[in-house]
């Protein structure tokens, strides 16, 4: 299972203009066909571009958080 917490992957703000760089490095970290972990801090915005980029990527994508704990967003997986 890969872990991505999105809040590593700007600085100070997250922007917009520099999203193509996000996507490449969650991308990175997420690996191909693995089940990735979406959390951390970050702009919802950012977090929808990277889930729907990670979409035939991930085998299954989970999203989580303290509040709702783990909440699977899709999953590929054949069992």
């Amino acid at each position: 299972m890969k872990i991505i917490d999105i809040s590593e992957l700007f600085s100070t703000t997250a922007k917009i203009k520099e999203i193509d760089t996000y996507v490449a490095k969650a991308l990175t970290l997420a690996g191909e066909g693995n089940d990735v972990v979406l959390t951390g801090a970050g702009p919802v915005w950012l977090y929808l571009k990277i889930a729907h980029a990670l979409h035939g990527k991930a085998r299954r994508l989970i999203y989580r958080s303290p509040v709702t704990g783990d909440v699977v967003i899709f999953d590929h997986s054949p069992d």
